[in-house]
């Protein structure tokens, strides 16, 4: 367990608790000990934060779902949120849905701008990123973690840099995501599905079981390929969205992964792993952490696509399966 330690017990610390953890004030990074995993580790982490009722699911019923999937499982995850639309009564009331859960509430940006577009700059991510904290940052487990909208940095190495020193000032970490995937595309299929036939004949099964093989699929290619670069199995964070899918098949998931002898962990204790320490070149910035190292070593040109994780790669099998 992580103990919050002081000023004052840090010579106590340091002589008699070396294997302790350390936690700082709650507008700080916590930090652990570095964890190395001997065995297929994963952990969960969910973008955006959509407040609107979805497949004829009430928005506060299938937030509930997902957050009781989360409950059965004994899981903490880490919940990326977008500010615009967390300002109203519905907003807050997912804010505190999740902070009370005991997830942790990190930042997306306010209104989710594509940063490899030239018209977002510099000067716009500062005021996105501060507006989205100022929301958060009255919650108890809010944490000071970034994620990029659709994982893109900036496309020139000027950019990059100039948003990678906002970041520093603010005191902000990226949230990097490891497994990437399409399980927002796969949402969007089954709520067309939902709205052209109704729920009961939209074949929720089948769309279920899609799900599952992608997200495995996925782990699994970002798992051999972090093996590969880093000489060991790593704590990954996978980039799941705030969604009906994850409302519906989440607790499936994470049985899946269990399943499949992966470990499951809170999301807070993967950010231990030193692999998240590693920061790529700013040429090759975006796309998830393995990705980004997996194209800056130029050894994977054969296997590595851009985008890494799109539509396009799933429209065709999703089509034949007629889902």
């Amino acid at each position: 367990m992580t103990k919050i330690i002081t000023i004052s017990a840090l010579l106590f610390f340091i002589i008699g608790c070396k294997d302790s953890s350390v936690e700082k004030k709650k507008d700080d990074i916590v930090v652990k000990e570095a964890v190395k995993s001997s065995s297929k580790t994963i952990s969960f982490t969910f973008d955006d934060g959509v407040t609107s009722d979805l497949g004829g699911f009430a928005f506060e019923d299938w937030n509930q779902m997902l957050l009781k999937h989360l409950d059965t499982n004994n899981l903490k995850a880490i919940f990326y949120v977008t500010g615009k639309n967390k300002l109203d009564k519905k907003g807050q009331y997912l804010l505190t849905s999740w902070n009370e859960k005991g997830h942790n509430i990190a930042n997306h940006t306010f209104t989710h701008p594509n940063f490899n577009s030239e018209k977002n700059n510099t000067v716009l991510f500062e005021n996105e990123l501060n507006k989205t904290d100022s929301i958060i940052s009255k919650f108890s487990n809010s944490v000071k973690y970034f994620r990029f909208p659709y994982l893109k940095e900036g496309a020139s190495k000027l950019k990059v840099d100039s948003i990678r020193n906002v970041l520093k000032a603010h005191k902000y970490k990226n949230g990097y995501v490891t497994i990437d995937a399409s399980d927002w595309y796969i949402n969007q299929r089954l709520l067309k599905r939902i709205k052209e036939v109704g729920l009961d004949k939209a074949d929720i099964d089948q769309f279920k079981k899609y799900y599952l093989q992608h997200l495995i699929d996925r782990a699994n290619y970002y798992e051999k390929l972090s093996y590969e670069l880093n000489d060991r199995h790593i704590n990954h964070t996978i980039l799941l969205h705030h969604n009906l899918t994850s409302a519906l098949f989440l607790g499936d998931l994470i049985q899946e992964f269990k399943n499949k002898g992966w470990t499951v962990i809170d999301a807070d204790k993967a950010y231990a792993d030193e692999v998240f320490e590693n920061q790529p070149n700013s040429e090759f910035a975006g796309e998830s952490l393995i990705w980004s190292l997996a194209k800056q070593s130029g050894k994977y040109e054969n296997i590595l696509r851009y985008p890494a994780e799109d539509s396009r790669y799933e429209k065709d099998e999703m089509d034949a399966r007629g889902l």
